[in-house]
């Protein structure tokens, strides 16, 4: 746990690789944050602490229960702590799924820095009772009308968390095909990635 926590909360990190786990906790611990080292979801259970202002960086893959099944868990104990799913490129599917069930943002690995640093910003907004800016349905209906018939079907699959690989084999064009109607949809509907298309038309 740092010594110095700047922040009025703290991170929960559940990565069952031990490299991994130090990485992001020395990453956090430089940035003011209290980090919970745990390497698996039963230690999160254990170790957790309902009265303490926190939030949780969670791998989809861990020994015993997985990431999904305890963020189930968590929700049947009726507790709502802002999640953050790292997960490998192969779980991408898996991340959506666990984003759909309010988790608040999911990252690949390997994780920039800057990306972790600004969900756990995002999980400090949530923790201080500010509610996320929504984007009026109409701003979101022009951004989806700028889209061709194609990029939506792109957007279609994405939102049901297929791969590249997976789309370009259901459409019939390449996976370098899939990448550039992904990067135009970003640009297009003004996002960073799926996890923002999620929040803002899941």
């Amino acid at each position: 746990m740092t010594n110095r926590p700047d922040q009025d909360f703290s991170v929960y990190v559940v990565e069952d690789d031990e490299s991994v786990r130090n990485s992001f906790c020395a990453l956090l611990n430089a940035h003011g944050y209290a980090t919970m080292p745990c390497e698996s979801a039963e230690g999160f259970l254990k170790t957790f602490d309902p009265e303490q202002k926190a939030c949780m960086l969670l791998d989809v893959r861990l020994p015993g229960m997985s990431g999904p099944q305890l963020q189930a868990q968590l929700a049947e104990m009726g507790i709502d702590i802002p999640i953050i799913v790292v997960t490998a490129h192969g779980d991408v599917p898996i991340a959506v799924q666990v984003m759909r069930n309010g988790a608040i943002d999911f990252i690949e690995k390997p994780t920039e820095a800057g990306r972790l640093l600004e969900a756990i910003e995002l999980a400090g907004g949530l923790l201080a009772n500010r509610t996320p800016f929504e984007l009026p349905k109409k701003i979101i209906a022009d951004r989806l009308a700028k889209l061709t018939d194609r990029e939506k079907e792109v957007l279609r699959h994405m939102l049901e968390g297929k791969l590249n690989k997976e789309i370009a084999a259901e459409l019939g064009i390449s996976r370098r095909t899939i990448e550039v109607h992904r990067w135009r949809i970003r640009e297009k509907m003004q996002v960073r990635g799926i996890a923002d298309l999620i929040r803002m038309l899941g």
